[in-house]
């Protein structure tokens, strides 16, 4: 015989008066006594008692001197919220700077010796790059690895490469690890950089710098080689709208 479902009502019931006691929880900084929390949640005592002794053996709550604090499992769930709403916010400006400039656009980081694509908003008529060659291992080939490491100092530079040296990907790409660290010596500070077919045949590409804090970052697009002659423009207006929104992305970018 299939196993009889338990009434929802029941379910239901349990986890609505489990959440209030950590919502009323919530509310006091400084602990609240279990029969505090039972008054103000409208529980009977025992009831109250039984889901604070559950909800402290989970993590949720912790007790201390007879009072209940949020533990550290409620501080995760918290952390992890904040986390995703500032994930969205850099995936919604990336999605309207994709439709505004009509282009693909990447948000990358320089974390940990690494350089990591976070986020890639793009449409079918207006792809982006296909990852054929692992970004993280070929930064000298594309604009937004040269943007992140023209953000690093010499010896951050020379780590990279140590782990990661130029290699071939193109007929196009710079040929060995001298040149570019030339090259990225010249590039001048907040100016876009761009590079032409290094990464993907028919393709180009522009990076903007963006320093927040000690952080390395870099948003960038994407064009087919036949639509070269946009590049420019379009990084120049990526920018400026970056600019715009750098205070409310601050946040966003630097954790």
């Amino acid at each position: 015989m299939p196993e009889q479902p338990q009434p929802a009502t029941t379910l239901i019931g349990s986890v609505q008066r489990a959440m209030r006691l950590l919502e009323c929880v919530a509310e006091h900084e400084c602990g609240a006594p279990a029969k505090q929390l039972a008054r103000e949640t409208g529980l009977a005592l025992p009831t109250a008692y039984h889901l604070l002794r559950t909800l402290v053996h989970e993590g949720y709550l912790r007790r201390d001197r007879g009072l209940f604090f949020l533990g550290e499992a409620a501080e995760r769930l918290s952390s992890t919220g904040a986390a995703q709403k500032r994930r969205s916010t850099v995936v919604d400006a990336l999605a309207h700077w994709r439709d505004s400039i009509g282009v693909p656009v990447y948000y990358a980081v320089y974390r940990d010796g690494e350089i990591e694509v976070m986020c890639v908003s793009d449409t079918p008529g207006n792809p982006a790059v296909e990852e054929w060659a692992d970004f993280r291992e070929t930064g000298h080939a594309h604009a937004i690895g040269q943007c992140l490491l023209s953000q690093l100092d010499v010896e951050a530079r020379r780590d990279y490469l140590a782990r990661y040296p130029v290699r071939s990907i193109t007929p196009y790409t710079v040929r060995d690890d001298l040149t570019l660290l030339r090259r990225l010596e010249r590039m001048r500070r907040m100016r876009p950089v761009t590079e032409r077919q290094e990464y993907a045949l028919g393709t180009v590409c522009a990076a903007i710098p963006i320093t927040v804090g000690t952080t390395a970052a870099t948003m960038a697009l994407s064009l087919p080689v036949h639509q070269e002659d946009r590049l420019l423009l379009a990084a120049q207006r990526l920018q400026s709208e970056v600019g715009r929104k750098i205070g409310s992305l601050a946040l966003s970018i630097s954790i």
